[in-house]
């Protein structure tokens, strides 16, 4: 259990300082660490991952970085994305999951890496107000159309990426809500957490429905230590930069995908 403690706790460091990233840390750690299959690992990530983007909401809501309408209202545009995602997941070859698995962590480690390249040196207390959402339009409508637009169909996608891979797709949304709605960062990585939570409800839901079994004693060490990472988090996330921050999880995700890869490609092989 020492390494599932220890584990939980990086998870939810990642999902504190960066609004996502929780479960592409998560399924590794169950599969080659815990013994879980790949299905059984993405199930159980819903779990820990949403439960620890609740506690980090919550503090990032005391400092003000959390905007509830556009977040609720991203999350529950991605919640039918999400059912078909589960769907496809559990009609998929386990050792094909994992190498999906690892192709996505390649994705989403490059698209961090060119993230960064854009963001601040130092750390950005932005407190500005959105130029665009999805819950009020203003006059400037032909731009809040292209905006909505644009929010449906990362709330979709994102939506499949949760129930196919078991992941809450910060990752994704961040630079929505940053591109799309004119979020600052922080306040982007704070509203990520409320659609990271929804995604993983949704998709546990739909999981359970199938019948499968988890290891709630082990789901629950790994939560209770991802959330005292996801708190941690929050704090890391006021100071330090956010382009060191981004730099080092996308090196992180790189080296995970290649051992992924490398033990799927001999399982594959065998």
């Amino acid at each position: 259990m020492l390494v599932a403690v220890i584990a939980g706790i990086v998870t939810g460091l990642a999902l504190g300082a960066l609004g996502g990233g929780g479960a592409i840390l998560t399924v590794p750690v169950l599969v080659y660490a815990m013994g879980q299959s790949a299905h059984e690992a993405t199930t159980s990530s819903l779990v820990i991952v949403g439960i620890s983007a609740i506690a980090g909401a919550v503090a990032h809501a005391r400092a003000r970085r959390v905007r509830w309408g556009q977040g609720l209202a991203f999350g529950l545009l991605g919640t039918a994305g999400t059912t078909i995602g589960s769907k496809l997941a559990a009609a998929l070859d386990a050792t094909m999951l994992l190498v999906a698995f690892a192709v996505l962590l390649l994705i989403v480690a490059t698209l961090m890496w060119r993230r960064s390249a854009g963001q601040s040196s130092t750390v950005e207390h932005g407190t500005e107000h959105p130029r665009t959402d999805i819950i009020h339009l203003r006059p400037r409508v032909h731009c809040n159309c292209v905006a909505a637009v644009k929010v449906v169909l990362v709330a979709t996608g994102v939506g499949l990426l949760t129930g196919f891979f078991g992941v809450g797709g910060g990752f994704a949304v961040v630079p929505a809500l940053v591109v799309a709605l004119g979020f600052p960062m922080p306040v982007a990585v704070g509203t990520s957490l409320i659609v990271v939570t929804i995604n993983s409800a949704t998709a546990l839901t739909a999981r359970l429905a199938s019948g499968i079994a988890l290891d709630w004693r082990l789901i629950g060490v790994f939560t209770a230590a991802a959330v005292v990472g996801s708190l941690l988090g929050t704090r890391v996330a006021a100071i330090a930069s956010p382009r060191l921050l981004t730099r080092v999880f996308a090196s992180l995700l790189v080296v995970i995908a290649g051992y992924i890869g490398v033990r799927s490609g001999l399982a594959l092989g065998a």
